[in-house]
């Protein structure tokens, strides 16, 4: 990081920054393209070691790279605010991001994948326990994002 000045080593502020925002965006390189796709997400902090949950269709090309193409950088951003000023080139702005890579898979065991939606539900309902039947579980794709390098700045 550049800016040595505005990283956060704080722990549990970044936690509690995780913990609020609602959209994690994956970086997947695909044979010379870079895709970039925004998700809902929920995640687990195992002792400082995050795992991030979110779902989508069993088809498509977040589908097909998460399978083949597993390596994947993610950024979540927020607390953005606008510094106004009278010059243009001398506004700025307040913000917080998170951004890392990481080794994403999918999800195949029953168990776990209704652990990865509840932990989704959790960060976009705050309501821990859902009930998902058979057909919702065969018909979605979760996917785990576990987490290698993690760094958050602020302004």
């Amino acid at each position: 990081m550049r800016r040595k000045d505005r990283e956060i080593n704080d722990s549990s502020a970044i936690e509690a920054f995780i913990a609020k925002e609602k959209i994690l965006r994956i970086a997947f390189y695909d044979n010379g393209d870079i895709y970039i796709v925004p998700v809902n997400y929920g995640y687990i902090n195992d002792n400082g070691k995050y795992y991030f949950y979110f779902h989508g269709a069993k088809a498509g090309r977040k589908y097909e790279l998460a399978k083949h193409s597993p390596e994947v950088g993610f950024e979540i951003d927020g607390n953005y605010e606008l510094l106004k000023a009278d010059i243009a080139c001398n506004f700025s702005a307040k913000f917080q991001s998170v951004i890392g890579t990481g080794m994403l898979s999918l999800v195949e065991d029953n168990h776990e994948k209704i652990k990865g939606l509840n932990t989704l539900m959790k960060q976009t309902t705050s309501r821990h326990e859902w009930n998902y039947d058979d057909e919702m579980l065969n018909g979605v794709a979760v996917f785990r994002l576990d987490v290698e390098k993690l760094s958050c700045k602020a302004k």
